[in-house]
């Protein structure tokens, strides 16, 4: 009887050993709001399988901000990325919330949101009236005989630098940049520390000279392209956006997702309307290239991806993942995906 009892004890201690499973995932201790907070991680949950992670923020009371899907790839690595751009500095903590784990794991970390905006002053005036030039000046604090890089993205696809400028021993910058006429210019400020802020100047007075008025059409154009899709192998496109709100769509019948990388390399994820509808995103140009990837929410779907795009110059197919998705194109499966958690 005794041995009996021992051997259930045993039996019990495997099954329980062998129930739980590891999860660690990694994520900066402090990051600038603005810039994409990246969550990396492992497990041992087969290849395939589902996670959620989940953001919190923790200002006053923990609170649910953002939830991303992941799936394990082949190496038993996931990533997501978060848009922090509208967070409030502050304490947060991502987790990927789950029942079973192995003592080992480490499936939590706390993040501090640090808002580097009141760290530039301008002294040159918000509103400018047009001779030609835009005018920046100003002071970053703890950069004396530094610099700052300056980036302008303006009316009628007007874009400046990425450009560094100097600082003298007091942390103060001045340039004068040429423009092609009025409008409101979006300036963007960036150190060796990452990125800081960005201020709107607005330039007034008449049409610069020469420069021929341009009717905006009520309508606007709507560009596509298609390509296959499947979850192991999404469809990458190339779409150059004009200045103002652009939207991207695509076709219905399939849950689609929708991922794109912005012209400040934060990147979002789009997976709101199931398969009746189309998959929509919908965001400001700038004037630059938005990377764009497409692919169906399930496994078993393997179908044409067609992405619709109104207030762009163009839309192409990608013939290579695109560098902002490098990183996390994903693996082929070699295992059934698993059910979810």
């Amino acid at each position: 009887m005794k041995k009996i009892v021992l051997f259930v004890i045993g039996l019990l201690f495997l099954l329980g050993f062998a129930s739980a499973y590891q999860v660690n995932i990694d994520a900066p201790k402090s990051l600038s709001l603005g810039k994409p907070l990246i969550v990396t991680g492992t497990t041992t949950l087969g290849i395939g399988t589902p996670m959620d992670v989940v953001l919190y923020s923790q200002l006053t009371t923990t609170t649910e901000i953002a939830r991303k899907i992941v799936y394990v790839q082949s190496d038993s690595s996931f990533k997501t990325y978060f848009d922090t751009t509208n967070l409030k500095k502050g304490t947060y903590k991502v987790e990927v919330p789950a029942s079973g784990l192995g003592s080992s794991s480490e499936n939590m970390r706390i993040i501090q949101l640090i808002d580097r905006a009141d760290e530039i002053y301008l002294s040159s005036l918000s509103r400018q009236t047009f001779n030609g030039k835009i005018y920046i000046a100003g002071t970053i604090k703890g950069e004396e005989n530094s610099g700052v890089q300056i980036e302008i993205l303006g009316p009628s696809n007007f874009v400046f630098g990425p450009s560094y400028v100097n600082t003298d021993n007091s942390g103060s910058f001045s340039a004068d940049i040429s423009i092609t006429g009025p409008g409101e210019y979006e300036v963007s400020f960036t150190d060796a520390k990452g990125y800081i802020g960005t201020r709107t100047i607005t330039i007034g007075g008449g049409t610069a000279a020469g420069a021929t008025p341009v009717i905006t059409a009520t309508k606007s154009t709507v560009f596509s392209a298609h390509a296959k899709a499947s979850r192991d192998s999404p469809a990458y496109f190339i779409v150059r956006t004009a200045i103002g709100p652009v939207v991207l769509h695509t076709s219905s019948s399939i849950d689609w997702v929708i991922e794109y990388v912005d012209a400040n390399g934060v990147l979002h994820m789009e997976n709101n309307q199931g398969a009746q509808n189309p998959e929509r995103a919908e965001f400001i140009g700038t004037g630059k290239i938005v990377y764009v990837k497409v692919y169906p929410y399930k496994y078993s779907d393997n179908s044409e991806a067609f992405l619709y795009a109104e207030n762009v110059n163009s839309v192409a197919v990608s013939p290579t993942v695109p560098a902002p998705f490098a990183a996390t194109a994903p693996q082929t499966p070699t295992e059934t995906p698993q059910s979810p958690l």
